[in-house]
């Protein structure tokens, strides 16, 4: 059984490592955002995310049941996780929010309302077919009123049989439901 359960998860990488010599970039669309939310502040900078290590890499790692982490040279993210999880924070907020919300370096003349900051305990794709996310964010609000922050644990299923392409799709849908969350949880 063990055995089994350790092959799903090569086999996920061996479909990963699977594109030969050359690197293989994947880019993560940024789903449709369909619901609109409500939050206390006209702007918000979303300042760079803290990822683990593997998170933080360009590499695209599984974490297989037994809690190993496999990645390959061969299949990179198109953008730096660090950077690209910031802006589709940022981009998803002010979608649902319609207020002027920018990740930093904040790029207005005036200072924003307040500053959000997403530091990742988790953030990775498992060989079972969910992509996990935990963590702790924080909201600092600029002219001394009420701060928060708060926790999160998500996850979205993907399909594994989807290789790279459905980790992707299912980042985006993460970092989606993310935003969703604190602009719900910790923007009111």
């Amino acid at each position: 059984m063990v055995f089994v359960k350790r092959a799903l998860g090569f086999g996920l990488i061996l479909i990963l490592a699977a594109c030969g010599g050359n690197a293989t970039r994947f880019a993560v669309n940024t789903p449709a955002v369909t619901q609109s939310e409500r939050i206390a502040f006209a702007s918000v900078e979303v300042r760079d995310v803290s990822l683990p290590s593997y998170a933080a890499s360009d590499e695209i790692a599984v974490q297989a049941a037994d809690g190993t982490l496999t990645s390959s040279s061969d299949v990179l993210w198109a953008d730096a996780p660090e950077r690209a999880i910031a802006l589709e924070l940022s981009q998803n907020l002010a979608r649902m929010t319609g207020r002027r919300i920018a990740s930093e370096p904040w790029p207005f003349q005036a200072f924003p309302d307040a500053r959000l900051e997403v530091r990742f305990a988790d953030l990775v794709a498992m060989s079972s077919g969910s992509f996990r996310a935990s963590g702790q964010y924080f909201v600092a609000v600029l002219d001394g009123g009420r701060e928060r922050s708060g926790l999160f644990d998500l996850s979205v299923a993907f399909d594994p049989a989807g290789g790279p392409g459905a980790i992707a799709a299912a980042r985006g849908q993460l970092i989606l439901d993310l935003a969703r969350f604190i602009a719900r949880d910790g923007m009111k």
